[in-house]
């Protein structure tokens, strides 16, 4: 049975928090790409149509969240040669912002996942095991899962996958089985 063809466009407003306090959304994650692109915070604000002293203020918002600086200064001098670039935290955080931000996005576009919200597993979908083996490629990795009935299913999912859920040998899992696909699912303890 087929899903019913959607009719409304998915959106969402992603930000990511540290003990509760927003840290970035959209328009913050903007100004960091903006300095980290642009190497200042005056040309940033300028690309981002915001008052330079709105831009330092929602630095000062970050920095505050997290405790530590986001941004390097750099004064220049009559010839100029000043700047501003992204310490390791500031890169950090947008880094985290991004990934989660490419994630929503990749839900909000794919098809197959609006469609499984409309269907249900069988148990017959899904097979616990232990890893047996776990091979990274360039992009895609192999995952070997000994079953508890004498087989062994081999997931093929990206290496992300495997460093997004800490995949080690010897941990059980569960093979979800999707028409061609296993997936890998692990269970929160």
């Amino acid at each position: 049975m087929q899903a019913p063809k959607r009719i409304y466009e998915s959106k969402y407003k992603p930000w990511i928090e540290l003990q509760g306090k927003a840290i970035v959304g959209e328009g913050r994650a903007n100004l960091l790409r903006a300095i980290r692109d642009l190497s200042s915070i005056a040309k940033a604000a300028k690309k981002l149509n915001v008052p330079y002293r709105t831009a330092w203020a929602q630095l000062k918002r970050i920095e505050a969240a997290v405790g530590t600086p986001i941004v390097k200064t750099y004064r220049g001098g009559a010839k100029g040669g000043g700047g501003a670039r992204l310490t390791e935290e500031g890169a950090r955080v947008l880094r985290e912002y991004e990934k989660y931000e490419r994630y929503l996005g990749s839900l909000a576009n794919d098809a197959d996942f609006w469609e499984a919200l409309d269907m249900k597993l069988s148990t017959r979908n899904r097979i616990r095991g232990v890893i047996e083996g776990i091979e990274k490629g360039e992009v895609a990795a192999s995952v070997r899962i000994n079953i508890s009935t004498p087989a062994v299913i081999t997931a093929v999912i990206t290496k992300d996958a495997v460093d997004d859920l800490e995949l080690k040998v010897g941990e059980e899992v569960e093979a979800v089985i999707k028409a061609t696909e296993v997936m890998v699912s692990k269970f929160e303890k």
